[in-house]
């Protein structure tokens, strides 16, 4: 059973989120709230699976509340979607640096609410190879040249590879299709590579590939 937060300061959205969610099977809404402040005090009251959290709040705001859990060692396998009405490249820039797994729009259809919230529930991040073209374009204008981490040395050269290509926004099926592996070997690598790294889902993977050097932007697609 998926445990799922909410928070969202607009009621009406809340009933309907709870509603669409507690409908299936495998998953329940554990706790909701309409602040940050209570998303950050929910989750560690609760430790829920997937928060599914909205950037505009009082008192503390989505990405503020998101580092918070995010940073909380009591709360390792918490996952955080960020909701808005407003897709900016700036707040989808700033919800990976939080460490947000994924981002979605108000409007997303229902099918695909659920889908993203199994989606980050298995580790995997929501991002599309066209949102992780924006996040580093965004990185790219506020960041300095990268230079390649230490870190990577304690990855192996197939490791890199898996790694760029995780940074270009591929999914490990289209990874086992590139390098001609299967989707298990894929998704096997990209989890020693979080594990040797020390990140915590494939949306750090994103940033830190573009850090690194590994993914500029324009190298995607």
């Amino acid at each position: 059973m998926i445990s799922i937060l909410l928070a969202d300061d607009q009621n009406l959205i809340r009933a309907g989120f709870r509603a669409l969610l507690d409908a299936e099977a495998d998953m329940t809404v554990v706790a909701e709230c309409g602040t940050g402040r209570d998303a950050v005090r929910l989750a560690r009251q609760w430790h829920p699976d997937v928060v599914l959290m909205d950037i505009r709040m009082p008192d503390v705001d989505g990405l503020e509340a998101t580092r918070q859990i995010l940073s909380d060692a009591a709360l390792p396998g918490t996952r955080v979607v960020i909701l808005t009405t407003f897709e900016l490249d700036d707040y989808i820039a700033e919800a990976v640096r939080a460490g947000a797994a994924g981002f979605l729009v108000k409007d997303t259809e229902p099918a695909e609410l659920l889908r993203a919230v199994r989606i980050v529930h298995d580790g995997d991040a929501l991002l599309s190879p066209s949102v992780t073209r924006r996040i580093m374009a965004q990185l790219a204008r506020h960041s300095r040249a990268a230079e390649p981490p230490v870190a990577l040395d304690r990855i192996t050269d197939r490791e890199r590879e898996v790694l760029q290509l995780v940074g270009e926004g591929l999914n490990n099926a289209e990874i086992a299709g590139r390098l001609f592996i299967t989707p298990l070997t894929a998704k096997t690598h990209v989890s020693r590579i979080m594990v040797k790294l020390m990140v915590r889902d494939r949306a750090q993977l994103v940033v830190l590939a573009y850090e690194s050097g590994l993914v500029r932007p324009g190298w995607a697609g």
